[in-house]
């Protein structure tokens, strides 16, 4: 059964919201310089990405935690879900989904 368009457009909000949320907290929770805008939802959190380090990545999950109201697991889905913004924010859209059912 495909999904309604109301109910694609909503979810497509519901990411977006998600997403400049997470922005948001990198930008100002760790002090990234760059417009929330540019930084790129595919980028690496770590390493040659956006080169979050190991203190950086404990601040950044519990405010993004707080933000989303999702509780990151510290194990191989945790790590998993923040390879990027988008793999991120995919996890927080199902454990959301998740939680509803």
């Amino acid at each position: 059964m495909q999904p309604s368009p109301a109910t694609l457009e909503a979810h497509t909000r519901e990411r977006e919201q998600l997403l400049d949320a997470i922005r948001l907290v990198l930008v100002e929770e760790l002090c990234k310089a760059e417009a929330p805008h540019h930084i790129d939802p595919d980028a690496a959190l770590f390493g040659t990405g956006l080169g979050l380090d190991s203190i950086d990545a404990v601040d950044f999950v519990v405010s993004v935690e707080a933000v989303t109201t999702v509780r990151l697991p510290d194990d191989w889905t945790g790590r998993v879900a923040l390879r990027s913004l988008n793999s991120l924010v995919d996890f927080v859209l199902q454990a959301r989904r998740g939680a509803r059912a």
